[in-house]
């Protein structure tokens, strides 16, 4: 295991019709009722973004045809002039429609353009799809304790 030595949880948020924004809010809350703390990132700017003791969990839903939601789309711009970010660590959490061939593809994508600018994924993207019977929220936060003890936060 990577030893990360993090302290908080910063939660972008991507959101069109509000379903990411709800699963953030939940995440957001769980964690801090875990004493880990998270902060959440609704209208996401990097330069209110703390990169180094902190972990970022990119919460996304997939807009359009394939799109990154509205309030997503400066931050995506701020990151696309960055050159090195290979002090963020980070994991994606992706909401999406699988009657959609762009199914999750704005989680997918800022997945990849992390990983292009060397930041450092840190757990496997969680994947949620919105026709599944569980709520999706109810799915993250049942996920959220093996992604806190894969990224050593407790």
């Amino acid at each position: 295991m990577i030893s990360l030595n993090m302290s908080a949880v910063n939660i972008i948020v991507g959101s069109q019709m509000g379903s990411a924004e709800y699963v953030a809010e939940q995440l957001c809350d769980e964690l801090n009722n875990q004493g880990i703390s998270a902060e959440l990132h609704d209208q996401p700017d990097l330069s209110d973004i703390d990169q180094r003791n902190t972990i970022w969990l990119i919460c996304t839903s997939t807009y359009g045809a394939g799109d990154y939601p509205e309030n997503l789309l400066p931050f995506v711009e701020q990151l696309n002039q960055q050159t090195d970010l290979s002090a963020v660590k980070y994991s994606v959490v992706g909401l999406g429609d699988t009657s959609y061939d762009t199914y999750n593809l704005a989680a997918r994508n800022i997945n990849t353009l992390m990983a292009s600018k060397h930041a450092v994924c840190i757990a496997p993207r969680l994947e949620l799809n919105i026709l599944d019977e569980a709520l999706p929220e109810d799915t993250a936060l049942e996920w959220l304790d093996s992604w806190i003890e894969k990224t050593q936060l407790k």
